[in-house]
C-alpha cells in the first residue's frame, strides 16, 4: 500500500517525505504515538500541509475525484518552511533517533559513513537532502548550526560528531565506539568534586547530551568552618582572597591620597587606625554575601543543565560504583559508566607542632572568621601565606612570616626574595630560618591569646605571643579516603597525586583533573580548560588535549608578582647558563611619584635563549597589576616570540606594562 502511494506522487512528480518507520531505531514507538493522533494504527498515513488526508485507499481516492490535485496545486504549498518550522524537523530528527546521517544519495562520502556504521552493526537514519521536499533548504538551516555546508553531517546522541573525515578518524582511534557504547549503569559521567575543574567538566557532558551527576561535600575544618558548591577558588581561595587584597591595597592607597590632597572633613591626614578604621565584619559580610551569590548561580547553572547535583560524600566500591553517604548519614550507591576525579587539596597541619591542629586556623577558616584576627602569625612561604600576610597587613595588623626556608618555592627566587624585601618594607616581619614547635592557648576568645614557640635554624628557642596563628605550609591531595583502592587507581605514596596521561589514570574509564593531577599547575584556570576539554574529548569527536605550558599565574603580595614560562634556575638548569640571556628592568610606576613610594622596588625579567635567536622562554614581573600584565605573555610563549619581538612592540603610555615590557 505504501509503494502504491509512494507511486503515485512520483506519477504526478510531487516531491515528498517519506518517514521509513521500519529502519527508525525509535520507529514502533512514533507509530504507536502517531496511532493516538490520528485514530490509525496502520501506515501509510499521509500528510499534505499538516493535514491527515488518511491512508492508501482516501489518497487514491481523493485524486480520482480531484481534491488531491487541487491541494497539490494550491500556491501556498509550494512555499517553504521559515526557519523555526525547518529547525524543529532538525531537533526532531536529531533528538528522536541515537545516530543521525544528514546525507545526499549521490555523495561517495556518504555512502563510505554508512558503510561504517552498517559494518558496526549500528542502526541510523539517514536523511537524504536531495530525496525529500525543501532538502535544499533543511540543509542551508543545518549549516547555521554546524558551520558546515556539506554533507555527510554525522550526530550521535545528540552532538554533532562530524563529516567522514571525522568519523572515519574517530572509529580509528576508538572514540567512535566509546560514543556508540550502551551500558547499564545509571549515569553515563560522574563527577567527585564540586570546585572549578568539576563544574566545567559536568556542565559541559550535559551540554553534549550525557546523563551526569557531580558529587560535592565539605568537610569541616578544626575550626568548623565549612562552605557551599564551587570549591576552594570560590569559597576559600581566589575570589575571596583577591577581595581581602583589594581591602589591603585600599588601606595603602589611603596613605597615597593623603599626597593626592585628600583630608578628613576635619582637615587631618588620612591616618589608618587614628583618623580612619577597617572594619573586619563589615568586610566579611559583602565577601560572604557575594560568595553565597556564587554558591547559589552554580546551583542553577546544573539544575538548568540537567546535572544531578549530590551534596554527599563519594567513594569507589568497585570499578562502577561509587557508596555515597550525606551530611545526615544517609547512605546511597550510584553507578557510571565514566568517572572524573576532582576532589581537590586541603590546607596541611604539621605534625610536629604540639597544638598547631587545636589552636590554629588556616586559609579554609580565614576569610570567614567572625572576628578581626588581630595581631597574626602566619607559618609558611607559600604564596597562600604571603598573600594573606600581605592583605592582613595591609588592613593595619600586626603580621609576622614564620619562614622555614625559602620563600615562594617553585618561582623564580630572585622574584620571590624581592616579594619578601617589599613586605618587609610595608611592615610585615619575618623570622627565617624557623619553625614552630608549639601552640599553646594562654586566653580563650575571639580572637584570643596564644603563645608560639619556634626553633630558628641554628637551634636558637624563639617565642612570641599573637591572637591568632594561621598555617600555610602546603596543601594535601584529597584521594586517600575515596576508595581508589578499591578500583586499583595508583597514587603516588608521598604526595597522594594521580599521575595520568591526557588526565586518564592508570585505570582507563576513571579520569582526574585540578590540583590532585601529579606534575600539573595548581590553578583554577587549569582545571576549568582541562575538565572542560576533557568531557569534549569523552563524549564529543574532540582531540584538544589541555596545554600545561606557559600558564601565566600571578602572586597577589602586596606588591604583586607575575610569572609566565621558566623561572631562571630552571632555565639555567634544562638549557644550561651559556646559552641563557636574562634581560632586566627596574622601573617605577607613574602613580607612585607623587606617593614617593620606594624607587627600586618594580622589577621585570625576561628570559631568553641566546642560540635559539633569543627566543622567550620565561617572563616575570613584579609590580601593579601584575595579573593583568602577564596574561598575554602565555601567547606571546607559545608562539615562540624573541627578544626582537618585544622590543618591536609599542606600548600604551603611561602604563607599567608598557615599560615591564622594555627590558634592557
Amino acid at each position: 500500500m505504501t509503494s502504491k502511494v509512494k507511486a503515485l506522487f512520483d506519477s504526478l512528480n510531487v516531491k515528498y517525505t517519506s518517514i521509513e518507520l521500519n529502519t527508525l531505531e525509535n520507529g514502533s514507538e512514533l507509530q504507536q504515538a502517531l496511532a493516538t493522533k490520528t485514530n490509525k494504527k496502520t501506515v501509510p498515513q499521509v500528510f499534505i500541509r499538516g493535514t491527515l488526508i488518511g491512508g492508501c485507499d482516501d489518497t487514491l481516492s481523493a485524486h480520482e475525484q480531484g481534491t488531491l490535485q487541487k491541494m497539490l496545486n494550491d500556491v501556498n504549498a509550494t512555499l517553504p518552511p521559515n526557519a523555526e518550522e525547518l529547525n524543529k524537523t532538525i531537533s526532531s530528527y536529531i533528538d528522536n533517533n541515537k545516530v543521525v546521517i544528514f546525507s545526499k544519495s549521490t555523495c561517495p562520502f556518504c555512502r563510505k559513513v554508512k558503510a561504517l556504521f552498517s559494518s558496526l552493526g549500528v542502526q541510523y537514519t539517514s536523511i537524504e537532502l536531495d530525496q525529500i521536499q525543501h532538502g535544499a533548504e533543511l540543509q542551508k538551516t543545518l549549516a547555521t548550526r554546524t558551520n558546515r555546508s556539506t554533507v555527510p553531517q554525522v550526530f550521535i546522541r545528540g552532538v554533532f560528531y562530524g563529516g567522514c573525515d571525522d568519523t572515519m578518524a574517530a572509529h580509528e582511534r576508538g572514540a567512535l565506539q566509546d560514543m556508540l557504547e550502551d551500558h547499564p549503569y545509571e549515569y553515563d559521567l560522574v563527577v567527585i568534586g564540586g570546585g572549578s575543574g568539576g563544574l566545567s567538566a559536568s556542565k559541559k557532558a550535559a551540554q553534549l547530551g550525557r546523563k551526569v551527576a557531580v558529587l560535592d561535600f565539605v568537610e569541616p575544618t578544626p575550626l568548623g568552618t565549612t562552605w557551599g558548591l564551587g570549591g576552594t577558588c570560590v569559597n576559600v581561595g581566589c575570589i575571596p582572597k583577591k577581595l581581602m587584597h583589594t581591602a589591603g591595597l585600599i588601606g595603602q592607597l589611603l596613605k597615597d591620597a593623603n599626597y593626592y590632597g585628600w583630608r578628613t572633613i576635619d582637615d587631618q591626614d588620612l591616618e589608618l587606625n587614628k583618623t580612619i578604621k577597617h572594619n573586619w565584619m563589615k568586610m566579611i559580610e559583602e565577601i560572604q554575601n557575594h560568595i553565597k551569590s556564587l554558591n547559589f548561580g552554580y546551583r542553577v547553572q546544573l539544575r538548568e543543565e540537567k546535572v544531578t547535583y549530590l551534596n554527599s560524600y563519594g567513594s569507589f566500591i568497585d570499578s562502577h560504583t561509587l557508596k555515597t553517604v550525606d551530611k545526615k548519614g544517609q547512605i546511597k550507591n550510584i553507578t557510571a559508566n565514566k568517572f572524573i576525579i576532582a576532589t581537590g587539596e586541603r590546607p596541611r597541619y604539621p605534625n610536629d607542632c604540639e597544638g598547631a591542629r587545636e589552636y590554629s586556623i588556616t586559609s579554609d577558616d580565614l576569610f570567614s572568621l567572625p572576628y578581626c584576627p588581630g595581631k597574626t602569625l602566619v607559618v609558611g612561604a607559600s604564596y597562600v601565606a604571603l598573600e594573606c600576610a600581605g592583605f592582613l597587613r595591609g588592613l593595619g595588623l600586626d603580621v609576622t612570616v614564620m619562614v622555614r626556608s625559602i620563600l615562594l618555592r617553585g618561582f623564580d627566587q630572585e622574584m620571590a626574595e624581592k616579594v619578601g624585601e617589599y613586605m618587609k618594607e610595608e611592615g610585615v616581619k619575618f623570622i627565617r630560618p624557623c619553625v614552630p614547635i608549639k601552640v599553646e592557648q594562654l586566653k580563650a576568645g575571639e580572637p584570643g591569646r596564644l603563645r608560639v614557640t619556634g626553633k630558628k635554624g641554628d637551634g636558637e628557642i624563639v617565642v612570641d605571643e599573637y591572637n591568632t596563628v594561621m598555617f600555610a605550609i602546603g596543601r594535601d591531595a584529597c584521594t586517600d579516603r575515596i576508595g581508589l583502592e578499591n578500583v586499583g587507581v595508583y597514587r603516588n605514596p608521598k604526595t597522594g597525586k594521580i599521575p595520568s596521561v591526557n588526565e586518564q589514570t592508570n585505570v582507563p574509564h576513571i579520569y582526574a583533573i585540578g590540583d590532585i593531577l601529579e606534575g600539573k599547575p595548581e590553578l583554577t584556570p587549569v582545571a576549568i580548560e582541562a575538565g572542560m576539554l576533557l568531557a569534549r574529548r569523552l563524549f564529543s569527536n574532540s582531540t584538544i588535549q589541555c596545554d600545561y605550558l606557559n600558564v601565566p599565574t600571578t602572586v597577589f603580595t602586596p606588591l604583586e608578582y607575575g610569572a609566565c614560562g621558566y623561572a631562571e634556575e630552571d632555565a639555567i638548569k634544562k638549557f644550561g647558563a651559556d646559552n641563557i640571556e636574562v634581560y632586566i628592568q627596574n622601573f617605577v610606576p607613574l602613580e607612585w611619584t607623587i606617593a614617593h613610594r620606594p624607587v627600586n622596588a618594580c622589577y621585570a625579567k625576561l628570559i631568553c635563549l641566546s642560540n635559539e635567536k633569543e627566543r622567550a622562554i620565561g617572563f616575570h614581573y613584579l609590580g601593579p597589576n601584575a595579573g593583568e600584565v602577564t596574561q598575554l605573555v602565555g601567547i606571546i610563549l607559545k608562539k615562540n616570540c624573541t627578544k626582537a619581538d618585544f622590543d618591536a612592540l609599542i606600548g600604551i603610555h603611561p602604563t607599567c606594562a608598557e615599560v615591564s615590557f622594555y627590558t634592557y
